[in-house]
């Protein structure tokens, strides 16, 4: 009776731990625009290789409409961190927004300038439509920093606006607007379609980073160790990223995300690789975020001082 009691009890205890439920993750939910973004690769490798799992969090993307409106999100409470071009963190952190500044993204912008084949050159472009992101998207500031060099000035063009890349490139291929500005791997398609490549803003624009994750002040501050976790997985993405080793399987990934041509994807992986596109640390006081900071009180898009850690909440950071 002992012996089948011993029995009984160790069978009873397998049944409760199998029924028991599974480690509870830290739910993080990112504000972000559109789907599949290769700006967000190193994010899709720590969830699909399980880095961010490994340390307690459950991450998901949130669509928004815009960068601006993933901000408007994040700054309501309704995620806990936003994703897109840094100048709209910058200027909600202007306006009073209890958010901040977290990390780089894209270092450098992917993007390039492609227009329909009956335009050949820049100056074609003078009284033709140009698409952009938005009125104050960081678009517009790579379209002016690739434009005025090259002889055109606020009002030489006509500008509609789009807020996802993939927008912005279907409106170009249907031939709806006669230029814009695409981020990979859409440039590539565009590049198969005959469409005419215009220039490519690294040759312009090397001085400030691209797009950057922001956090909720509130939710960082209470949050420290996932905020820990969190960096730590993204750092594990970019060196998956750049492991020779893993381009086939990271092409793979993003294909089946953004559901574009593999060949495409496969020459931003290169392209992203070439360009160095992702820094292992991202530190936002680093990266030349006083350069986009002069750029936008240039603009008059800054009101108040642009000292780096007035945008940057050093106590919420993990040390």
């Amino acid at each position: 009776m002992t012996k089948l009691k011993r029995l009984l009890s160790g069978a009873a205890l397998a049944l409760t731990l199998a029924a028991a439920p599974a480690f509870a993750q830290t739910k993080i939910t990112i504000g972000d625009v559109g789907t599949g973004s290769a700006n967000h690769w190193p994010t899709y490798i720590a969830q699909q290789k399980g880095f961010f799992k490994e340390k307690g969090l459950d991450v998901e993307f949130v669509a928004a409409q815009s960068s601006s409106a993933g901000i408007q999100q994040l700054a309501a409470g309704s995620v806990e961190m936003a994703v897109g071009g840094l100048v709209d963190p910058i200027r909600a952190i202007d306006k009073g927004a209890p958010i901040s500044l977290l990390r780089t993204e894209a270092m450098a912008a992917p993007y390039e300038i492609y227009a329909g084949p009956q335009i050949k050159t820049y100056a074609d472009l003078r009284k033709k439509t140009i698409m952009i992101g938005g009125v104050k998207d960081i678009t517009r500031i790579y379209l002016e920093r690739m434009l005025t060099p090259n002889g055109l000035k606020s009002g030489d063009y006509d500008l509609l606006f789009a807020g996802a890349t993939a927008a912005r490139f279907a409106a170009l291929a249907s031939g709806s607007i006669d230029a814009t500005i695409l981020n990979a791997p859409f440039n590539f398609k565009a590049k198969s379609l005959g469409l005419t490549r215009l220039g490519a803003a690294p040759d312009y624009v090397r001085d400030f980073p691209f797009t950057g994750y922001s956090v909720g002040t509130a939710w960082a501050k209470a949050h420290k160790a996932e905020l820990a976790g969190f960096l730590e997985a993204y750092r594990k993405g970019v060196d998956w990223f750049y492991d020779p080793a893993n381009r086939t399987e990271a092409v793979d990934m993003l294909q089946k995300i953004a559901k574009v041509d593999r060949a495409d994807i496969d020459q931003t992986c290169a392209f992203y690789t070439e360009l160095k596109v992702f820094d292992r640390e991202g530190r936002v006081a680093e990266s030349g975020i006083e350069n986009l900071l002069k750029t936008l009180k240039d603009y008059g898009d800054v009101e108040g001082v642009t000292d780096v850690a007035r945008f940057v909440n050093a106590d919420m950071l993990p040390k």
